[in-house]
Order: structure tokens, then C-alpha cells, then sequence
């Protein structure tokens, strides 16, 4: 069976051009709650209020469960499109596929087996799983169904060979028991078109708790161009974050490209807020999503909410930069990036 990248197709980078973004719109679950909950209210509330600042630069289609299109166009309003299909829950970047090009007009997509972050014991995927296959499907992408378990969160590319991966994700036991590094990696590069991974230890420590995906990357560390990457930083002694980045901006500032480029490391400095509620708090700026000619930023109501922008502003000068309050989002188990996915232009 050919793979993608035999196929001569790669994963763009996410600054790339896209054709829209998809999203998954809340519907009741153990993550959310019933319908009469107030804590699924404020998700929706929360989703609608990133796709809507999303459809400022680009299209946006969002899939909701089965009769609940018309209380997401409701709240999502009229210029957002909303398609209909049975889901577990939201986070369209762990269930939906990872989109491929191959320079010559054509669209494709790697559709990962989906399990739950690791067959979690409150997880249900047996809609999500099929969610990957049904949005390229309606991108009319070549899909290409790979035998590794993975989530989009799970990864972070460059767009020039470079991808970033973490052992607590990729090597899960609970996702591809037995699966050595050299092995994962191999099936990585075959269905991302990449040739060179840089391997984090592990991801933040709040995303090993009950509703956490084990360590995905997307919320530690992500390329900002080839040659950049951005990385989550801790500033308070008192979490255990600030020697787990310490770590791992080290490992990157001594990792080089697919290019043979050294690195660039751009420390962006965590919100100041570490618990919520006597829980541990993984907020993060790296869980951001790039949109055309935009940059939807997750914000906290925290002094350092500006300070990100500042940064991002400075990185990515010709887009505009907006901030979206993230924190329901997170309090559910992940952040803006978590719940898009990108459709690249062809």
C-alpha cells in the first residue's frame, strides 16, 4: 500500500494558506455534561467564540451531532457553515485528519486511528473515529489510513521535513503498545512526507491528568517558520513546568532542522495564574492556531496576556492578532489549537 509521502505529498506548515478551518461543536458527554449543565452552555459558548474569530480570515465549517445543527448556527451565526454528523466530542484537532499537499494542485489526508487519547477509561471515540475519513471526505482529499494511533495535537511540523513529536504520546502504551521510537518515526515521516523528528521528552505536567492527552506538543512547543520554534515557559518556581521547559528549550536549542539549521527558541512566558480551583493549570500562548493573514491567541485575563500578543505580534507582523478567551476551553482539556484543524489551500 503506497503512503503519502511515496505518493509525494507532505503536511504544509500551519502559516501556510487554507481553504477553511473545521471545527466539532460540544455535545453532551462526561467531558461537557448533560444539555441541562451549565458548564456545556459556556464549551458552546466558548467553541462559537473561536470559529467566529476564525471567520474573520477564512471559511470555517464546523460538524455538530445529529440535531443540533440549528442551535449552532444560532450561536455560531449565519456566515459559519454547520454539517451533520454522530460525534463523542469537540477537539477536531485529535480527531479530524491531518491534511497533505504535494505541490501540484492535489489534496490528501492522513487519517490516524483515533482511541481516546490511550483508550482512557471516560473516553467514548467510537463516532470520532470515524471523523477523520468523513472530513476529508467532504474536502474531497485522498485519504490515506494510517496504522498508528495518533492526534493532530500530537505533532508540529515546519513544513521543510521537520516535525515535533513526544515519547509520552507517540510510544503511549496505551496507544501503540509495543511501538519503538525508530518504528513510530517511520510511519510518522511516511504519512507527514516528513524526514527528520525532534523528540520532546514529555508534554506538560496538568496533561497527565484524568482528561489530559499524555504529553501532546502542541501545547509546549510549536515552529513559528522553519528555524523557530516556540516554546512554553514556566517563570514560577513552584510549578512543576519551569524545570520540565527549562528542559526541554535546552534539548531544542541544541536540536537542529531537517535543514541542519540550529534551532531558534522563542520563550514564551506561561500566564501567572498556576491553579485553579486547587487544581494544577496548563495554561498555555504555544496553543495557539495561525489562520489566514491571523493569529487567534488564547487569553486568560492575565497580565501576561499581553505581553504574549506582544510577542506574536512581533513574530508574525503581518497578520492580525486576536485574543479569545481559552479558559473554559482549557478547564475542558485543551486550548484554540486543540479544537481546529486546518485545510490547506491547493
Amino acid at each position: 500500500m503506497n503512503t503519502p509521502a511515496a505518493d509525494g505529498f507532505c503536511m504544509p506548515p500551519e502559516w501556510a494558506r487554507h481553504e477553511r478551518t473545521w471545527m466539532a461543536w460540544p455535545g453532551a458527554n462526561f467531558t461537557f455534561g448533560e444539555e441541562a449543565d451549565g458548564t456545556l452552555a459556556e464549551a458552546r459558548d466558548a467553541w462559537a467564540a473561536v470559529a467566529r474569530a476564525v471567520r474573520r480570515f477564512e471559511p470555517v465549517t464546523v460538524v455538530a451531532g445529529p440535531g443540533l445543527a440549528p442551535q449552532a448556527r444560532t450561536l455560531l451565526g449565519p456566515d459559519i457553515e454547520v454539517v451533520e454528523r454522530p460525534l463523542n466530542d469537540a477537539w477536531m484537532r485529535d480527531i479530524g485528519p491531518t491534511f497533505l499537499t504535494d505541490g501540484d494542485g492535489r489534496l490528501a489526508a492522513t487519517d490516524w486511528v483515533f482511541n481516546g487519547w490511550g483508550a482512557q477509561d471516560w473516553a467514548r471515540w467510537e463516532h470520532d473515529a470515524e471523523i477523520g475519513s468523513y472530513v476529508a471526505g467532504l474536502a474531497g482529499a485522498r485519504t490515506y489510513r494510517s496504522p498508528l494511533v495518533n492526534e493532530g495535537g500530537g505533532l508540529h511540523v515546519d513544513g521543510e521535513g521537520t516535525v515535533l513529536l513526544t515519547e509520552t504520546v507517540q510510544l503511549d502504551p496505551g496507544r501503540n503498545p509495543g511501538l519503538g521510537k525508530e518504528a513510530a518515526e517511520a510511519g510518522i515521516h511516511a504519512h507527514l512526507g516528513t524526514t527528520k523528528a525532534i523528540w520532546l521528552p514529555r508534554g506538560l505536567a496538568a496533561d497527565y491528568g484524568r482528561f489530559g492527552t499524555r504529553g501532546h506538543v502542541d501545547i509546549v512547543a510549536a515552529f513559528a517558520r522553519p528555524g523557530t520554534v516556540l516554546v512554553h515557559s514556566q517563570p514560577d518556581p513552584r510549578h512543576p513546568d519551569h524545570a520540565i521547559c527549562q528542559d526541554i528549550a535546552a534539548l531544542l536549542r541544541a536540536a537542529t532542522d531537517a535543514g541542519g539549521r540550529r534551532l531558534e527558541v522563542v520563550e514564551v512566558p506561561a500566564p501567572t495564574v498556576i491553579e485553579e480551583d486547587g487544581e494544577l493549570v496548563d495554561y498555555s500562548y504555544i496553543n495557539h492556531y495561525l489562520c489566514n493573514d491571523g493569529v487567534v491567541l488564547c487569553a486568560f485575563d492575565d497580565p501576561r496576556d499581553e505581553q504574549a500578543a506582544d510577542i506574536f505580534r512581533g513574530l508574525f507582523p503581518d497578520r492580525t492578532v486576536t485574543l479569545v478567551d481559552a479558559r473554559t476551553i482549557f478547564a475542558s482539556g485543551g486550548g484554540i489549537h486543540c479544537i481546529t484543524q486546518q485545510q490547506p489551500e491547493v
